[in-house]
Protein backbone atom coordinates (compact mmCIF):
# COMPACT_ATOMS: atom_id res chain seq x y z
CA UNK A 1 0.00 0.00 0.00
CA UNK A 2 1.50 3.45 -0.83
CA UNK A 3 -0.28 6.68 0.18
CA UNK A 4 0.37 10.14 -0.44
CA UNK A 5 -1.35 13.35 1.25
CA UNK A 6 -0.44 17.10 0.72
CA UNK A 7 -1.18 20.09 2.94
CA UNK A 8 0.03 23.79 3.12
CA UNK A 9 0.49 25.60 6.39
CA UNK A 10 0.44 29.04 7.09
CA UNK A 11 4.01 29.05 8.58
CA UNK A 12 7.78 29.34 7.80
CA UNK A 13 9.42 25.59 6.91
CA UNK A 14 11.93 26.38 10.02
CA UNK A 15 8.29 26.47 12.41
CA UNK A 16 7.65 23.00 10.56
CA UNK A 17 10.59 21.21 10.45
CA UNK A 18 10.77 20.46 14.61
CA UNK A 19 7.26 19.10 14.55
CA UNK A 20 7.53 16.94 11.49
CA UNK A 21 11.65 14.81 11.82
CA UNK A 22 10.78 14.12 15.46
CA UNK A 23 8.71 10.79 15.62
CA UNK A 24 7.69 11.66 19.61
CA UNK A 25 6.19 14.71 18.45
CA UNK A 26 3.88 12.49 16.41
CA UNK A 27 1.36 11.94 18.82
CA UNK A 28 0.01 14.89 19.01
CA UNK A 29 -0.78 15.20 15.46
CA UNK A 30 -0.58 12.42 13.65
CA UNK A 31 -3.67 10.40 14.62
CA UNK A 32 -2.00 7.08 12.91
CA UNK A 33 0.45 7.43 15.63
CA UNK A 34 -0.27 6.34 19.10
CA UNK A 35 2.81 6.68 20.97
CA UNK A 36 6.54 7.11 19.63
CA UNK A 37 9.55 7.09 22.46
CA UNK A 38 13.04 7.76 21.44
CA UNK A 39 15.03 5.14 21.91
CA UNK A 40 18.61 6.90 20.67
CA UNK A 41 19.93 8.38 17.66
CA UNK A 42 17.62 8.99 15.19
CA UNK A 43 15.08 5.86 15.98
CA UNK A 44 11.43 5.35 17.90
CA UNK A 45 9.30 2.65 19.53
CA UNK A 46 6.51 3.30 17.46
CA UNK A 47 2.83 2.32 18.10
CA UNK A 48 0.61 2.69 15.14
CA UNK A 49 -3.10 2.35 15.71
CA UNK A 50 -5.99 2.79 13.88
CA UNK A 51 -9.57 2.30 14.98
CA UNK A 52 -12.63 0.56 12.66
CA UNK A 53 -15.98 1.39 14.10
CA UNK A 54 -15.14 -0.61 18.09
CA UNK A 55 -12.26 -2.72 16.36
CA UNK A 56 -8.47 -1.18 16.71
CA UNK A 57 -5.51 -2.47 14.90
CA UNK A 58 -2.83 -1.71 16.34
CA UNK A 59 1.62 -2.49 15.54
CA UNK A 60 4.76 -1.93 17.62
CA UNK A 61 7.94 -1.24 15.72
CA UNK A 62 11.17 0.31 15.44
CA UNK A 63 11.62 3.27 13.28
CA UNK A 64 15.01 4.70 12.30
CA UNK A 65 15.39 8.25 10.76
CA UNK A 66 16.84 7.17 8.01
CA UNK A 67 17.52 11.02 6.17
CA UNK A 68 16.90 14.74 7.06
CA UNK A 69 17.84 17.86 5.89
CA UNK A 70 15.48 20.96 5.24
CA UNK A 71 13.65 19.67 2.61
CA UNK A 72 13.25 15.93 2.92
CA UNK A 73 12.68 13.44 6.18
CA UNK A 74 12.51 10.20 5.87
CA UNK A 75 11.71 7.14 8.96
CA UNK A 76 12.16 3.65 7.85
CA UNK A 77 11.06 0.45 9.99
CA UNK A 78 14.46 -1.32 11.02
CA UNK A 79 13.99 -4.28 13.72
CA UNK A 80 16.66 -5.38 15.42
CA UNK A 81 15.51 -9.06 16.10
CA UNK A 82 17.34 -10.66 12.26
CA UNK A 83 14.19 -11.73 11.34
CA UNK A 84 12.39 -9.79 8.10
CA UNK A 85 9.34 -8.03 8.74
CA UNK A 86 6.93 -6.13 6.56
CA UNK A 87 8.18 -2.36 5.11
CA UNK A 88 7.01 0.84 6.35
CA UNK A 89 8.43 3.89 5.11
CA UNK A 90 7.68 7.84 5.92
CA UNK A 91 8.73 10.18 3.25
CA UNK A 92 7.85 13.71 4.54
CA UNK A 93 9.26 16.86 1.49
CA UNK A 94 8.85 20.38 2.60
CA UNK A 95 8.58 23.05 -0.06
CA UNK A 96 8.62 26.76 1.39
CA UNK A 97 5.57 28.81 -0.94
CA UNK A 98 5.41 32.24 0.36
CA UNK A 99 5.01 32.75 3.77
CA UNK A 100 3.76 29.02 4.42
CA UNK A 101 5.24 25.30 3.67
CA UNK A 102 3.86 22.74 1.68
CA UNK A 103 4.34 19.69 3.36
CA UNK A 104 3.87 16.27 1.15
CA UNK A 105 3.73 13.18 3.20
CA UNK A 106 4.19 9.76 1.64
CA UNK A 107 3.66 6.69 3.37
CA UNK A 108 4.37 2.64 2.23
CA UNK A 109 3.34 -0.53 3.82
CA UNK A 110 5.11 -3.44 2.57
CA UNK A 111 3.01 -6.13 4.34
CA UNK A 112 -0.91 -7.77 4.64
CA UNK A 113 -1.53 -6.94 8.28
CA UNK A 114 -3.43 -3.54 7.63
CA UNK A 115 -4.41 -3.74 3.51
CA UNK A 116 -7.29 -5.80 4.02
CA UNK A 117 -10.29 -3.51 1.85
CA UNK A 118 -11.38 -1.28 4.48
CA UNK A 119 -8.12 -1.42 6.60
CA UNK A 120 -6.02 0.36 3.69
CA UNK A 121 -8.63 2.83 3.55
CA UNK A 122 -8.79 3.86 7.30
CA UNK A 123 -5.01 3.65 7.66
CA UNK A 124 -5.00 6.37 4.35
CA UNK A 125 -7.99 8.42 6.75
CA UNK A 126 -6.07 8.55 9.60
CA UNK A 127 -2.68 10.00 7.63
CA UNK A 128 -5.42 12.32 6.01
CA UNK A 129 -6.01 13.54 8.96
CA UNK A 130 -2.43 14.07 10.23
CA UNK A 131 -2.71 16.96 7.84
CA UNK A 132 -5.41 19.02 9.64
CA UNK A 133 -3.58 18.05 13.25
CA UNK A 134 -0.24 19.32 12.02
CA UNK A 135 -1.91 22.32 11.17
CA UNK A 136 -3.51 22.89 13.97
CA UNK A 137 -0.08 22.37 16.03
CA UNK A 138 1.71 24.27 14.04
CA UNK A 139 -1.04 27.16 14.06
CA UNK A 140 -2.35 27.24 17.42
CA UNK A 141 -5.56 26.81 16.23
Amino acid sequence: MKHSSEVLIAAPIEVVIPLVSDLSVYPQWMPLVHSAELMGDDSWAVELRAKVGVFARSKRLRMCRTHHDATRIVFERKELDGRKHSEWILEIELQQEGSGCRVAMHMAYGGNLWTAGVLDRVLASHVDAGKSGLARLVCGA
